[in-house]
């Protein structure tokens, strides 16, 4: 065993756990949102009159005034410094997919040269960071640096703390100075006051008293832990965030003895510290368990409204990360850190909830509950199916594109499962027929003739369904676990929110024609069960059969990112975004060209990584080995011994020169392609070179790398140097 390999595996054994301040179970609830600053903290810092003012806004989306604004931001720092917080910062999501902050001091000197702590309400509301040095998408000029950040007020601040100190962090927007949004959340909220709004008006044909919609999401965040002597040994590791090189392990994921195991007491440690910090943040974190692949977990909070959930799924990755370092460990969030085995995604499991404590997306007890019910759960279905594209493009990365179709990963194909029962029902809506009977206790409702009747909890789970119905939500399975969460629901939630304002239309117009608004309603619906009935699939999203049918169905297999991006820039996407308000053209034209620059400099990196380690690592490493073959075939010469005696360390030495020196070819080979790739103008065109004529080059030198492993096992004898480089599969 060489050195590094022997000290890395050194270390990681002999780990002990690491010490962190515990929480019995019991008194979770002590620590439950201790460093956020929630709207029930504010009442004990607020006058009485001011308290009520900041609910009503919050509750009705509108503007804080600025006599209010100037209230709470002495409360906030009064709560603040009576935490130990020395710094604030706006908190927000730039277009790099993760969070940044500015901190500033409250302490300022006051005219007399007396310290005094300060915080006003300006600060509060708004900052200027530099927006030139954000991905921009041509928005800004690079000498054209002004940017604001934008006080959210749904969402509450909170405090940041680490070992070095304590920051009090403020949720905002973050915009242009000609007012275009240059971050997730602004989109996101524009996306949710859109489906607040559709949703609202179809369910009042339900219930009058449904006067708000609230998006409500859950997401399930997977990831992979490694020790963390073991992630410094590996350049690409650490440069890419998984391993470009590397042979399958003997023992990986075929035995199913990882998923739902007992958890590593290790990693349980690690795994209740995050729990604690999480807790103290206000992140409801619920579950944990062992994940499919070796070495890969997941932890799951409850269900949120969905701009919070988003922040909070932002923070959670930060402190996981943070609390990582203590415990020796390095948290890989790559969709695909390692091939052969399971990747990670982040399950979006994505409801609507009125304002009257009703799941619109839950059968109901009654006739017309249930008719609700079928009408929110048809209209997103449709909206899936007239938008596959668009959400295939939400969740379209470079690293995204290692894991879909991969190991229990859902295809690029979207389709949506919704399980036996359910389609069986949509089908009986759709022919007009009454459902059979069935046990009286299941019934939810008493055969009425417009809805057949509906069977309690008849979904199951479909893991290779991109969309899948899982009871009384929708899990978009598709995300990547190192995807910001609001990218996929802004599309989602705008999609809806149009799909559910040409459904009113549709039925208003029935209804003006005298048709009664139940019959409107099914009617609608029912058409829309047959046109959107392509994007139902409850097979096996992975077999070339379904593949085969789906092309047949007219579904879209968009299986490289550049060209799943397009559709962002497709005329129907762009109306279907500036009639809702989400993004301007020029806002969706700029998204569209900062994702491909992500794309195409993701591939960059781990090219510019690959040529890095192949040159001065791996073909050094094979040449020194080849010397002392040489030096020990020259000594058995030298004793006189035939040639037999030596013929083996010959074929070794042979066969090492053919794949080193194949390697060192592809290797240059790909630098030429990549040089060209870079000289091409139109980000779009690079970014398809890239995929193309880069990327099947990385293929190409793992193979040989690993035929290079292979000699070494066939022959038993050790290759140090390569081992050292490659020994973390």
């Amino acid at each position: 065993m060489s050195n590094l390999r022997f000290k890395a595996v050194e270390a990681a054994g002999s780990r002990q756990i690491a010490q962190f301040e515990k929480v019995e179970t019991k008194k979770a609830t002590d620590i439950y949102g201790k460093n956020v600053f929630s709207v029930n903290k504010m009442k004990d810092y607020l006058p009485k009159n001011s308290y009520k003012e900041l609910v009503a806004s919050i509750e009705e989306g509108q503007i804080i005034s600025r006599d209010l604004a100037e209230h709470i931001s002495q409360a906030m720092k009064t709560w603040a410094l009576n935490h130990g917080v020395s710094h604030y910062t706006h908190w927000f999501q730039p277009l790099t997919g993760s969070t940044a902050e500015k901190h500033d001091a409250f302490f300022e000197p006051d005219e007399n040269g007396e310290a005094i702590e300060k915080f006003t309400a300006d600060a509060l509301v708004q900052q200027e960071p530099d927006a030139s040095s954000f991905p921009n998408g041509g928005i800004r000029n690079t000498f054209e640096a002004r940017g604001y950040t934008a006080w959210d007020p749904s969402s509450p601040a909170f405090i940041y703390e680490t070992g070095t100190g304590k920051t009090l962090c403020i949720p905002t927007v973050f915009v242009s100075y000609t007012g275009e949004s240059l971050d997730y959340k602004a989109p996101l909220l524009k996306a949710i006051n859109a489906v607040d709004k559709a949703a609202t008006e179809v369910a009042q044909y339900f219930d009058k008293s449904i006067t708000k919609v609230n998006a409500s999401l859950g997401i399930e965040q997977e990831y992979f832990l490694v020790d963390l002597s073991l992630y410094n040994a590996r350049p690409d590791l650490q440069l890419t965030g998984r391993t470009l090189f590397g042979h399958m392990s003997a023992k990986g994921q075929q035995l199913e003895d990882h998923y739902f195991g007992a958890i590593p007491e290790r990693v349980l440690a690690y795994m209740v510290d995050l729990e604690n910090e999480a807790l103290k943040l206000g992140i409801p974190l619920k579950t944990r368990h062992n994940e499919v692949a070796p070495s890969q977990f997941e932890c799951a909070p409850m269900y949120e409204e969905i701009n919070l959930a988003i922040d909070h799924n932002q923070l959670l990755m930060n402190v996981m990360e943070q609390v990582a370092l203590r415990h020796n460990f390095k948290v890989l969030l790559h969709e695909k850190p390692y091939s052969g085995v399971n990747g990670s995604g982040k399950h979006n499991n994505w409801s609507l909830i009125t304002n009257t404590g009703i799941n619109l997306l839950s059968p109901g007890k009654t006739p017309k509950n249930n008719l609700m019910f079928l009408t929110f759960f048809v209209n997103t279905i449709k909206a899936v199916f007239e938008n596959a594209d668009l959400m295939r493009a939400s969740i379209a990365s470079a690293s995204n594109d290692h894991r879909l179709g991969a190991n229990e990963a859902p295809p690029a194909i979207i389709s949506i499962f919704l399980g036996s029962q359910l389609d069986e029902l949509l089908e009986e809506v759709e022919s007009a027929r009454v459902a059979k009977k069935v046990k009286a206790e299941a019934n939810l409702w008493h055969g009425i003739p417009k809805v057949p009747e509906l069977k309690l909890d008849n979904t199951d789970r479909n893991r290779t369904s991109p969309f899948a119905f899982t009871g009384n939500k929708f899990e978009f399975r598709a995300v990547g676990s190192s995807a910001n969460s609001a990218l996929p629901m802004t599309v989602l939630n705008a999609i809806v929110a149009a799909q559910l304002i040409e459904f009113k239309a549709e039925v208003d117009k029935q209804i003006k024609k005298g048709t009664k608004k139940d019959l409107a309603i099914l009617n609608v619906v029912r058409k829309y069960i047959k046109d959107s009935k392509a994007i139902r699939f409850e097979g096996n999203g992975y077999s070339e059969e379904w593949e085969k049918e789906a092309a047949a169905r007219g579904l879209s297999n968009i299986k490289s990112t550049p060209k799943a991006l397009d559709v962002y820039v497709k005329e129907e996407s762009l109306a279907l975004f500036e009639s809702l308000g989400i993004y301007t053209k020029r806002e969706s034209e700029a998204r569209h060209e900062i994702l491909l620059e992500n794309f195409y400099k993701k591939l960059q990196i781990e090219a510019r990584v690959i040529e890095e380690m192949v040159n001065n690592q791996i073909a050094p490493a094979c040449f020194t080995y080849q010397n002392e073959l040489i030096e020990n075939v020259k000594g058995l010469k030298d004793l006189g011994l035939a040639q037999a005696a030596f013929s083996s360390q010959l074929n070794f030495v042979e066969r090492i020169s053919t794949h080193v020196n194949t390697i060192l070819e592809q290797a240059e080979a790909m630098r030429q392609e990549r040089k060209k790739a870079n000289q091409i103008e139109d980000v779009r065109e690079r970014s398809i070179a890239y995929d193309e004529l880069v990327k099947p080059y990385f293929d190409v030198i793992r193979y040989h790398v690993n035929k290079l492993e292979k000699i070494v096992d066939d022959k038993k004898w050790p290759l140090p140097k390569l081992r050292e480089i490659l020994f973390l599969s």
